[in-house]
């Protein structure tokens, strides 16, 4: 269970990180929609940034897997 916690965490903390990355706003590309913020991004990608993401948290947490039990068995 606690290893499912870590993932979650590792997840979130990821996919924060990576969400900016590659954002061009509308205004960048003169291509306001009517309707829509000039800082709204024109392809925002978060399925790719999940999947970003989902490969970050598992490397965070196969470390912690390692490094924790062996902190702990000192």
């Amino acid at each position: 269970m606690s290893g499912l916690v870590v993932f979650t965490i590792a997840w979130w903390v990821c996919f924060f990180t990576v969400l900016p990355i590659g954002i061009k706003s509308q205004w960048e590309d003169d291509s306001t929609i009517e309707g829509t913020e000039e800082a709204a991004p024109k392809h925002h990608m978060v399925g790719k940034k999940a999947i970003w993401a989902t490969m970050g948290a598992a490397v965070i947490t196969a470390i912690a897997a390692v490094v924790v039990p062996r902190l702990l068995a000192q």
